[in-house]
């Protein structure tokens, strides 16, 4: 009888702690379903990070956010070199704490996290129940993500800038060197034209247009990536490397930097802005039966803009 009653108060509590998460399976198909975007955050902590994981945690409650994207640059300067590496962390596990942020995380891979080993990151997936990189590139489909009528598709942009690559005999040269571009670019153009989704979002890091100060446009992923995007009726690509937090319409599409994860630097408009702010924070993003909207709240919890993108 003893053991008995504790089984049955151990599926209770059990049941209890999946009721506290936001169900992707539950979602009905054309339900609103919301969605954070945060990138170049991981700090220890420092430079507004914890601040920015505060606020996230507070409208992710609010919302009901389905899951997390980052946008790379998850831990600095040098990555993180293995599943056991303090940073997992100290600039991670430790910044978001919140319950509502115990979804999962949809993650790509920055210029910094090739300056350490970005196999560990795809490593840690396998042992964490929220961090999700299955491969360096992969897609999400909105079935998957718990968001009706979208899909994602998460590049790594890094192997794509020539720069890099001339790094001679360094740890970023070596692990971009091994990386093939054309293949990558090949199974984006396949799989966003196999896709029927209402809005299709593409995620990587570098910037394609930017009014950053920190880098501003990435040539090579105007030339290689920007026509895959326009040809196959890309919505929006969402990305960071800029600290800071923009909205740019241009070329047929929006351009969404979420870089302010922590350390912010100073951005100007460009053709096409929207909006723009050297502030550190992220973006909420709505899928809805009247369109899929955007918001960027700062480190306060201030809403700084509004905007529905696609109807």
């Amino acid at each position: 009888m003893t053991s008995l009653i504790l089984d049955r108060r151990s599926l209770l509590a059990g049941m209890a702690a999946t009721a506290a998460l936001p169900s992707l399976a539950a979602a009905a198909p054309n339900a609103p379903a919301s969605f954070l975007v945060v990138g170049d955050w991981g700090r220890d902590g420092a430079q507004h990070q914890r601040d920015v994981a505060v606020q996230m945690g507070k409208l992710a409650q609010a919302q009901r956010s389905r899951f997390v994207v980052s946008v790379g640059d998850n831990f600095y300067d040098n990555g993180v070199q293995s599943v056991s590496d303090p940073q997992w962390q100290s600039s991670y596990e430790q910044v978001y704490t919140d319950p509502a942020l115990q979804v999962p995380w949809y993650v790509a891979l920055g210029n910094h996290d090739y300056r350490g080993n970005p196999q560990a990151q795809l490593d840690y997936a396998r042992t964490s129940p929220r961090w999700h990189m299955p491969q360096r590139y992969y897609q999400v489909s909105g079935a998957q993500a718990g968001a009706a009528q979208i899909d994602l598709f998460v590049i790594d942009t890094s192997p794509t800038v020539h720069k890099y690559r001339d790094k001679v005999d360094s740890v970023i040269a070596r692990n971009i060197a091994t990386q093939d571009v054309g293949a990558q670019l090949a199974w984006l153009d396949k799989a966003l034209a196999a896709s029927t989704a209402r809005w299709k979002l593409v995620i990587g890091h570098h910037t394609i247009r930017s009014g950053g100060s920190g880098h501003g446009e990435t040539p090579e992923m105007v030339e290689q990536v920007l026509p895959i995007l326009q040809r196959r009726g890309v919505t929006a690509y969402i990305f960071g490397h800029d600290h800071d937090l923009q909205h740019i319409a241009r070329d047929g599409l929006h351009y969404i930097g979420c870089g302010g994860g922590s350390e912010v630097r100073p951005v100007a408009k460009v053709e096409g802005t929207r909006f723009c702010a050297e502030r550190s924070g992220f973006a909420a993003m709505t899928v809805g039966a009247s369109g899929l909207s955007l918001e960027f709240t700062d480190y306060t919890g201030a809403s700084l803009y509004r905007s529905m993108i696609a109807s």
